[in-house]
């Protein structure tokens, strides 16, 4: 009885041991895993911003036409939404500068790291980097004048939930600048992929739903893109 009773509580023993052994393992497999993605996640980023930064892409954006029509003032807020490689935060807190701020939104640290880095080499101080959500932006204030997209909703899945979350983070005479890929324009670059393009009924719409109105619309890219501003009513 006895020598039953040592072998069983040997082999539970055993089994024990075999099962820390097991699941320190797998944790040492999983944390390889982490890190082999944050090291995949590092080198996309630096792929991204390396297209996002190309000449060619910045020539397109238009800055120098789109920055004067959003009809910006020193002491203003921005919300630049999506905002990348920083390619409009920098001239938009240039436009606000000095008692303004721009928040650049984004979903990935890397390109949040990239933006604050471009900043401090060029003496700009009134950037915040806020690391947003798929369903919120998760600005830290809640009094902003404009909110800023540039061929970013198209991202966005729920579009409406996005602009109503948004929108309790603006002033009550806030506005949304939307500028966005014509759904018309036979050589739209996400023309097989319809989930993508956006009508500007559909947007009206959204923008609706969130108490904002279209009330101006700019032709600055011609056919391949529209731009928007609907402030609060």
């Amino acid at each position: 009885m006895k020598r039953k009773f040592f072998r069983e509580r040997f082999m539970f023993q055993r089994n024990c041991h075999s099962r820390k052994i097991f699941l320190i393992t797998l944790g040492l497999v999983m944390l390889v895993a982490i890190e082999a993605q944050a090291q995949l996640g590092s080198r996309e980023t630096k792929e991204w911003i390396q297209n996002l930064d190309r000449p060619e892409r910045i020539a397109g954006l238009k800055i120098d036409k789109v920055l004067p029509l959003l009809k910006l003032k020193p002491g203003d807020k921005v919300a630049d939404i999506g905002a990348g490689a920083g390619a409009f935060s920098l001239p938009l807190a240039k436009a606000v500068a000095p008692s303004g701020k721009v928040y650049a939104v984004d979903i990935d640290p890397g390109l949040l790291d990239y933006i604050a880095q471009k900043a401090k080499k060029e003496n700009i101080e009134n950037i915040q980097t806020v690391k947003g959500e798929f369903s919120d932006p998760k600005l830290p204030t809640h009094d902003v004048d404009l909110g800023f997209f540039h061929d970013v909703l198209h991202h966005i899945e729920n579009r409406q939930a996005y602009l109503k979350a948004l929108g309790t983070y603006m002033k009550p005479n806030g506005r949304i600048a939307l500028i966005e890929m014509n759904r018309d324009d036979p050589k739209t670059p996400h023309r097989n992929s319809p989930e993508m393009l956006l009508s500007k009924d559909d947007v009206k719409s959204w923008m609706a739903a969130a108490g904002f109105y279209p009330s101006e619309e700019f032709d600055v890219f011609g056919s391949p893109k529209w731009f928007i501003i609907y402030p609060r009513h």
